[in-house]
């Protein structure tokens, strides 16, 4: 089996979540780390034994990096991915894709045209209740489809959004709760649901100061198979709840708290469902994840994620998370944006730019 070199660009907080996961995945190698900053490089050079570099353009044309992962602040996606799309390299990429459907799509693009493959991070896809509940929807096990609600209501201090002056920004940050933190909620359910059709949003900054988006959003969604659903993000919600996925049809009901289920009932029971409620049941006492510190997540799902990735380029076969899919959520969140911003209902698919 093939080792793959990896380079990781950007080093801040998220990069040694990556970095964790890859030194986990057995055929998988962290070359390089690339960074302005030589601190922040320097971590990850100490604990992991890799080079270090001040310029990502220098590091990804190394001949032992076949893989690339950025994890730069989101709005700084683009032109690292590009630089290693145009050294050949394959390009995994920190959510958001990026912060715009034009950035998103220049990044698409440009790995079709290089043929190398691009992929976007969502690892609470890769959480074990995360794929039971997946296997219920494609069994049919709902019967129709009808509601699909996804909340994220969690808490960040002042001094998160004052720790970094990208962070908070249109810019940079590319939005607030929504962009940030509540769209892995927002992957979730459009990957359960089919996508979105129609949004209807109202957001506001409620709660901190000196920043340019919002920190609590609620949006009315249509999916395309005609269900409708709620969305809401927050951080602005003290001291933070656990994300709450909610999928509902005509033959069954399935609540997932964080991985875990709070309600597992189908119309049609089968044998392994107690199986599943046992093991996957809510404790009272669950520590919701990095719903008020951002640092307080795990890299198993990363590193779930890798695994997947590198066995996709040994057969050839799609990937887990193809550029492609990491933009629906995106879309969704630039279409609450909008519909906020002018009053209006959005419908999908939306015009690129902001």
């Amino acid at each position: 089996m093939k080792t793959y070199g990896f380079g990781i660009v950007g080093c801040g907080m998220i990069s040694a979540f990556h970095a964790a996961g890859l030194a986990e995945v057995p055929n998988a190698k962290l070359v390089a780390v690339a960074s302005r900053h030589e601190q922040n490089r320097r971590k990850l050079m100490d604990k992991y034994g890799c080079a270090g570099y001040a310029d990502y353009r220098e590091m990804v044309r190394r001949d032992d990096i076949d893989v690339v992962c950025v994890t730069t602040p989101s709005g700084a996606h683009l032109e690292p991915a590009l630089a290693a799309i145009e050294a050949g390299k394959h390009v995994i990429v920190e959510k958001p894709l990026e912060v715009t459907l034009d950035r998103c799509d220049e990044m698409i693009q440009a790995a079709d045209e290089h043929r190398v493959r691009l992929c976007g991070i969502f690892p609470y896809r890769f959480t074990r209740g995360a794929r039971i509940l997946r296997k219920a929807v494609d069994e049919g096990r709902f019967g129709r489809l009808t509601l699909g609600d996804a909340y994220n209501k969690w808490w960040r201090t002042q001094a998160y959004y004052d720790s970094g002056d990208w962070r908070g920004t249109w810019k940079l940050d590319g939005g607030g709760a929504t962009m940030n933190q509540g769209i892995h909620a927002v992957d979730l359910v459009q990957w359960y649901m089919g996508g979105a059709e129609e949004v209807t949003a109202c957001t506001a900054c409620l709660v901190h100061e000196r920043i340019e988006v919002e920190d609590t959003a609620v949006a009315v969604i249509r999916y395309r198979n005609g269900a409708i659903g709620v969305i809401e993000c927050a951080t602005s919600v003290y001291p933070g709840l656990a994300r709450k996925i909610e999928i509902h049809g005509d033959r069954g009901t399935v609540l997932m708290e964080n991985e875990l289920f709070s309600r597992w009932e189908f119309a049609e029971p089968r044998e392994e469902d107690e199986e599943i409620r046992r093991l996957y049941s809510v404790p009272r006492d669950l520590k919701a994840e990095g719903v008020a510190d951002p640092g307080a997540i795990t890299h198993v799902n990363f590193r779930e994620e890798f695994k997947e990735f590198l066995a996709a380029l040994e057969s050839g076969a799609e990937l887990p998370i193809s550029g492609r899919e990491a933009r629906k959520a995106v879309e969704i969140v630039l279409a609450m944006y909008r519909s906020a911003r002018t009053g209006e209902s959005v419908r999908l698919p939306m015009q690129p730019g902001r």
